[in-house]
């Protein structure tokens, strides 16, 4: 299924969406509740809960919001998880001190972004003037965790996977490089652009899908999940191992070649631009720097 969180009339629902009618069939439990988050509806599912979708309507007079507007827990993202991006990050001069025979790492490089910089297809990102001269975008599958738990298996690992999201890792280079860790540079208000929908893991395959960057009409970023150093199982596996994971927990699997400071000279994002994320299967997600 093709999930998303819509607001209409001031209550929040979650529905069934098919983008090409601008449709959503709201979601409800057997005993006819509706289902008013999509963490609610992740945690049934995981405890077998069956929920039935309705009529179809309009979504002219509603609006849509991030799957998980505001996440229960800090954002998993792995940093450098594609060749071509470590290698142009290490370039950079951005990646404290890191040479080019140094870039690919040997084990994930894990940080976190703060809840609160979750917002939804459509909405404005925050350009942070007078904040940061150096605001770049990464486009990122993010992982979406069904059943959690503690020591989970590489083998086992797909069996933890509730579906999948688009996310923009927006980061404050100038942050991350003068602070030397990434927490503070990527976790500013709306630094994580995410949606526009989940889509469930029966109907993707996360580890084969096509991904693309447009800023301002421009193709910056085009790759394919395939190419990742780390795979989903393998991220899975190693951040599990010590911490347990909960439904609803989201990883950001980390972003392909093609970022603003990976130009000569860096292109960063300035006021006005647009920057359209686009992951086979599972739409896109467009928002403008503002």
């Amino acid at each position: 299924m093709k999930l998303v969180t819509f607001e209409r009339d001031g209550q929040v629902r979650v529905g069934e969406w098919d983008a090409a009618q601008n449709t959503v069939c709201p979601l409800a439990f057997a005993d006819g509740e509706p289902v008013y988050s999509m963490l609610g509806l992740i945690q049934a599912s995981v405890a077998g809960e069956v929920v039935v979708a309705g009529d179809a309507q309009s979504l002219d007079d509603a609006r849509l919001l991030a799957p998980l507007p505001r996440p229960e827990r800090n954002i998993f993202c792995v940093g450098k998880n594609y060749h071509a991006h470590a290698e142009e990050f290490a370039r950079s001069g951005f990646d404290a001190g890191r040479q080019i025979n140094d870039a690919i790492p040997a084990a994930p490089i894990v940080f976190t972004k703060a809840p609160e910089t979750v917002i939804a297809h459509g909405e404005t990102i925050w350009a942070a003037e007078g904040v940061t001269d150096a605001l770049d975008y990464e486009a990122e599958l993010a992982v979406i965790i069904g059943q959690g738990g503690r020591g989970i298996a590489r083998a086992d690992a797909m069996k933890h996977v509730f579906g999948y999201t688009i996310i923009n890792d927006v980061t404050a280079r100038d942050w991350q490089k003068r602070h030397q860790q990434w927490f503070l540079g990527k976790s500013f208000d709306t630094f994580a652009p995410m949606g526009p929908a989940l889509v469930t893991a029966d109907e993707v395959d996360g580890a084969i899908l096509e991904l693309r960057c447009h800023v301002n009409g421009e193709l910056r970023q085009h790759a394919n999940t395939r190419d990742m150093i780390f795979d989903i199982p393998t991220l899975i596996e190693i951040l599990s191992a010590g911490i347990t994971l909960y439904p609803g927990d989201i990883i950001a699997t980390g972003t392909p070649e093609g970022v603003g400071i990976g130009f000569q000279p860096p292109r960063f994002l300035r006021r006005g631009d647009r920057v359209r994320i686009e992951i086979q299967g599972i739409g896109v997600l467009e928002n403008t720097i503002g």
